[in-house]
């Protein structure tokens, strides 16, 4: 009988893969996604050193009306991010998209940290 394979087993097969080519600096740190039904994060990894250098996510505590797992808030983490690492000095990440397609919440997210600066 054939063992059946989750989604969420290949998305960590695909994120080991992805994380062997693609680590974090001081210089330049990993922007790694995390996507769940309810929430996104990101944080700004520091792989050398094994510390997170800035963190925003749907988690937090904001103003704004959009919360939760949709494309607006995913846009709204991005900008954050790219905010906080703007004000840390941080203007070059490497994009690590934890596994995940590059499409819909993650996109939004990667595109919103672009405009709002940073580059990668």
């Amino acid at each position: 009988m054939i063992k059946q394979i989750s989604k969420n087993e290949i998305r960590l097969r695909i994120h080991k893969r992805i994380r062997r080519k693609v680590t974090g600096t001081a210089e330049r740190p990993r922007l790694a996604v995390f996507r769940s039904v309810a929430h996104i994060y990101a944080q700004l990894i520091d792989d050398r050193d094994g510390k997170t250098l800035v963190a925003a996510s749907t988690v937090e505590k904001t103003d704004t009306k959009a919360a939760g797992g949709n494309v607006t808030a995913a846009k709204l983490v991005g900008k954050l991010v790219a905010d906080r690492a703007k004000e840390k000095g941080i203007r070059k990440v490497v994009f690590d998209r934890g596994g995940y397609l590059y499409h819909g919440r993650v996109k939004a997210l990667a595109d919103a940290a672009r405009e709002a600066g940073l580059e990668f």
